[in-house]
């Protein structure tokens, strides 16, 4: 294992163990959306991850959902989203997790996702078998719609939200189940390891993503990624196992 995968997991599972301390306690949020909560707890637990990570590499950059730290101008960078999947943390719904993706020169090398609740710890580096607790994992091997699990995530914003009910209607009626479960990262950790099949989102965040699609590519899964077509700046991806289709829903 490489010193910044191990330094990954650590960040993560420090910043997981204060989240499963204080998961159904009173949160103190910063800011309430109308489709989204911003809680003091994702700040404290971004910095737990930053001074993880600054400890061991100081010249290090860190880009993260609350904010950047370290040498912003470092060809190594460390994506963070501290809680994916802030809403169902706040409203006691135990799917959650910390995401870390770690770039060299623009290229993902390295990549954490960490469920608290659940304690699995997903891990992965460029070109090697991507694990669950210390085990090898694949993608499943389902290559009918009709067979598949599939996730449609929706998104912060009236068009997003229209495109995806869109988009969710036509699926829904071709495979054998949907789920919205309300984290970016699990879902394509869950993709990775066989649990779904593919996985679509109008409009996310690179911190949401970063550690989950390296995470499905070397677990044999494929992962499309263009700029979102309802909010500038954000992304639309479609992941799959590598085997379901679905071409005509993008």
């Amino acid at each position: 294992m490489s010193s910044l995968l191990s330094v990954a997991i650590e960040a993560a599972q420090a910043a997981g163990e204060l989240q499963r301390e204080h998961f159904g306690s009173d949160l103190s949020v910063n800011e309430m959306l109308q489709y989204d909560i911003k809680l003091e707890l994702d700040v404290r637990s971004q910095q737990i991850i930053t001074d993880i990570i600054l400890k061991h590499f100081p010249d290090h950059a860190v880009l993260g959902e609350e904010g950047s730290d370290g040498n912003l101008q470092s060809t190594t960078e460390w994506i963070v989203d501290p809680i994916d999947g802030t809403v169902n943390f706040f409203y006691g719904i135990p799917h959650f997790c910390v995401s870390i993706g770690v770039k060299e020169k623009g290229e993902l090398v390295a990549g954490v996702i960490y469920d608290p609740i659940q304690k699995e710890t997903w891990a992965v580096e460029k070109g090697k078998t991507p694990t669950l607790n210390g085990k090898p994992i694949r993608t499943s091997s389902r290559a009918h719609l009709s067979d598949a699990v599939v996730t449609v995530g929706f998104s912060k914003s009236r068009e997003a939200l229209e495109a995806s009910f869109d988009r969710y209607k036509r699926i829904s009626v071709e495979v054998r189940k949907t789920r919205m479960l309300g984290s970016a990262a699990l879902a394509l950790a869950y993709i990775a390891c066989g649990r779904l099949d593919a996985y679509i989102e109008e409009q996310l965040s690179e911190w949401d993503i970063a550690a989950g699609k390296l995470l499905l590519l070397e677990a044999g899964g494929e992962f499309l990624e263009q700029p979102s077509r309802t909010h500038e700046g954000k992304l639309f991806i479609c992941a799959t196992n590598g085997k379901i289709d679905l071409t005509e829903y993008l």
